[in-house]
């Protein structure tokens, strides 16, 4: 008897959780073409249809959805098989992908990558950046093993553990009248022009939560693609915005022409977390990576 191969399965699982051949392709690190073929050989074998394509991706038949929950148990039962082997019942062996938003990555993954390259030599670490959304497609399709996030996102299939409180400061150009006002609250940014990343990042959404904002037209028109971009734009008399104290405590360049504050009462602007998919086998390991983390970065 022929039986389906595990990466067939692998192919017909990102199809199902991406909803188009584009991005399953490239979830599965293969072109199109060869995703394609795989899935029909797949179908051939198992004489049936699992996929339709549609004007704006695909959706898999019921047998196709029959065949993902019957091929997820099989790849994670493949996935525990491999961790179990390579590490033989260790903590942090062999290899691990890691993954972290752009506003956390830069201020973490060093002291982390230092720590973890001490404490566990038998770690191959590699080492994502993308922004929320695609951390999860990647934890979902087992590109990633864990991610570094911030809080809260619910997502089924995915845990979650909160690491630490992350603080936002108020940041403005030196001579701004704010940067030397007592008792500065985030109400005080009301009519301001508030500088914030480009859509995508999360910390967007955050800082205009603190601020109870809607974007408004100048946000609209300039919009950082980083947090040193942003603090360029800040120096340049562009207009205020709120900086994450994880990220001025660790390694964010802020020049003399930038004036940072911390509010009279501490703002909590979001909380950072490291995220698994649920029944992952390197639970363990991401558990330890994120007490790594915390122990390891200034908060």
């Amino acid at each position: 008897m022929i039986i389906p191969t595990l990466r067939q399965l692998q192919y017909l699982v990102a199809l199902g959780e991406t909803g188009s051949f584009s991005r399953a392709a490239e979830a599965c690190h293969v072109t199109q073409p060869t995703l394609s073929a795989g899935i029909k050989e797949l179908e051939d074998l198992l004489g049936v249809k699992l996929a339709e394509r549609e004007p704006r991706g695909a959706k898999l038949t019921h047998a196709g959805e029959l065949a993902v929950a019957r091929a997820n148990a099989l790849i994670n039962d493949a996935h525990s098989l491999v961790q179990s082997v390579q590490s033989a019942g260790a903590l942090l062996t062999g290899p691990f992908h890691l993954g972290a938003i752009p506003t956390i990555a830069p201020f973490v993954l060093p002291a982390t990558v230092r720590a973890l390259s001490e404490q566990y030599p038998d770690l191959k670490l590699y080492l994502h950046e993308e922004k929320t959304p695609r951390l999860i497609d990647q934890l979902r399709t087992r590109t990633l093993d864990a991610a570094l996030i911030a809080l809260p996102w619910d997502v089924p299939g995915i845990e979650m553990l909160p690491l630490f409180d992350d603080e936002f400061l108020f940041a403005a150009p030196a001579a701004h009248p704010l940067a030397r006002k007592n008792g500065l609250s985030p109400e005080d940014l009301s009519g301001e022009n508030l500088l914030l990343l480009e859509d995508g990042h999360c910390l967007r959404d955050h800082a205009l939560s603190i601020c109870r904002m809607k974007t408004g037209s100048g946000t609209d028109q300039v919009a950082a693609t980083s947090l040193g971009t942003l603090v360029n734009m800040i120096a340049g008399g562009l207009g205020v915005s709120l900086l994450p104290k994880l990220a001025t405590d660790n390694g964010l360049n802020i020049g003399p022409d930038v004036a940072v504050r911390e509010f009279v009462n501490p703002v909590v602007g979001r909380q950072i977390g490291i995220a698994w998919r649920t029944g992952s086998p390197r639970e363990a390991d991401a558990r330890k990576i994120g007490e790594i983390v915390k122990a390891y970065t200034r908060h």
